[in-house]
């Protein structure tokens, strides 16, 4: 084992995955000899040359459609986005093509493009690069939505991305780019749909996406001491969605609360409710709670935007009341 931040085990996934399939090419603006704005690319151009990294004009709707033709070809393209407001000026492409054209084809062409780039609030990024969005990709039916949270996941789920046949949206939170862990040097793959339990426990089930995982293990050594034993999920991958693993653990537990800073309203967190009340309201102890940031655009502001992502203090305190009921 080594320790590697996010992006260096992100980025040793894609330079591993190029050497191994000639056929994948990465294509985005600022990613070739700059290595991208979060050095997701460092090195690259001068490891693989102007082929296989396309710097870009801002034209998402038009690179993203190019990619989308690539792969009906045989390749294998990587579009980097930086951040996910920006590919939504490509939506028609998303939905319409890259999303269905392999049922339009009955199998026939493949889709294998990772979209990737950076979700989630916390940098003072304002309201034009602080969105999630992931629930809305999560609705399509052809995509495969994964939210890495270590390092190792990132390196693992990077991987398998690349080796899929379908599209990918591979979504990475600003605020986790530069944190380290331990990832092997040793080729791995994680596969899609597949949760982690960060944490056993017997009281209370929270399913924590992006950085809330971390937020949440800050605060269950504090409640242990107060009697509160949590037991922490993270999904890891969206679509698909590893429901079997939260049944699982709200069976033990019979409380469930999900956080999510992304917005309630039609969010993942509504999505896994709906299934566990559906699946098992008679192992529920207590209504599933839900603890989101607020409905509205994330604030330019330092302390405004700390108000809008949910906050270890306040994760704790779901949790108390979630116990008590």
């Amino acid at each position: 084992m080594r320790e590697l931040t996010y992006t260096e085990a992100a980025r040793e996934a894609l330079g591993a995955e190029m050497e191994r399939d000639p056929n994948i090419f990465v294509l985005g603006e600022g990613i070739g000899k700059r290595g991208g704005n979060f050095n997701t690319t460092t090195g690259f151009f001068e490891r693989f040359g102007p082929r296989r990294l396309r710097d870009t004009p801002i034209c998402e709707r038009g690179f993203v459609g190019l990619c989308a033709g690539a792969a009906m070809t045989g390749t294998r393209p990587v579009v980097d986005f930086m951040f996910i407001d920006f590919i939504l000026d490509s939506f028609g492409e998303l939905a319409n093509q890259i999303a269905k054209i392999q049922y339009m084809t009955s199998g026939r062409l493949k889709m294998p493009v990772v979209l990737r780039g950076c979700i989630g609030a916390g940098s003072g990024h304002a309201t034009h690069h602080s969105g999630s969005y992931y629930s809305i990709f999560a609705h399509l039916p052809g995509f495969r939505v994964v939210v890495p949270t270590t390092p190792y996941d990132a390196k693992g789920l990077m991987t398998t991305s690349l080796r899929s046949d379908d599209p990918v949206l591979f979504l990475e939170h600003k605020s986790l780019l530069n944190t380290r862990g331990d990832v092997p040097e040793d080729d791995y793959t994680i596969p899609f749909g597949q949760a982690r339990v960060c944490r056993e426990g017997d009281d209370v089930t929270v399913v924590a996406l992006g950085p809330m995982v971390s937020k949440t293990l800050a605060v269950c050594d504090e409640l242990a001491a107060a009697g509160i034993s949590v037991e922490l999920i993270d999904p890891r991958s969206l679509a698909p969605l590893d429901s079997e693993a939260i049944f699982l653990s709200v069976s033990q537990t019979g409380r469930l609360l999900i956080i999510d800073e992304a917005f309630g309203p039609c969010g993942i967190g509504a999505e896994i409710s709906a299934q566990i009340m559906e699946r098992g309201f008679d192992q529920l102890d207590a209504p599933v709670r839900r603890l989101n940031g607020p409905h509205g655009p994330t604030p330019f502001s330092p302390p405004l935007e700390s108000a809008a992502v949910p906050q270890p203090e306040q994760i704790a305190q779901a949790i108390r009341n979630l116990a008590a009921e």
